[in-house]
């Protein structure tokens, strides 16, 4: 019989290393209006895959994909502002 050993230890000691750094979190606070409005176009996008879509379906997509360009837009824009150039 064959005994099944975990490796938490081995696993579990770099954990500390694993964490994102607060750069990391920083850049990715800076970039969730994107993700968010990214998630939002999904959703439109999602609710439209068994039916075809009407107007209102239309609408809402298009809209989310202006608040995705609008958000990428400002994204591009902070960072050219940051490293001291115009976009």
């Amino acid at each position: 019989m064959n005994h099944i050993v975990t490796v938490q230890d081995s696993v579990t000691a770099f954990a500390g290393f694993m964490e994102p750094t607060a750069a990391e979190l920083d850049a990715i606070e800076l970039e969730s209006p994107l993700i968010l409005a990214e998630v939002e176009l999904l959703h439109a996008q999602i609710i439209t895959l068994d039916r075809t879509p009407n107007e209102l379906d239309k609408r809402r997509i298009r809209r989310a994909r202006n608040r995705v360009l609008g958000a990428r837009r400002d994204l591009v824009n902070r960072a050219a502002d940051a490293a001291g150039g115009a976009a």
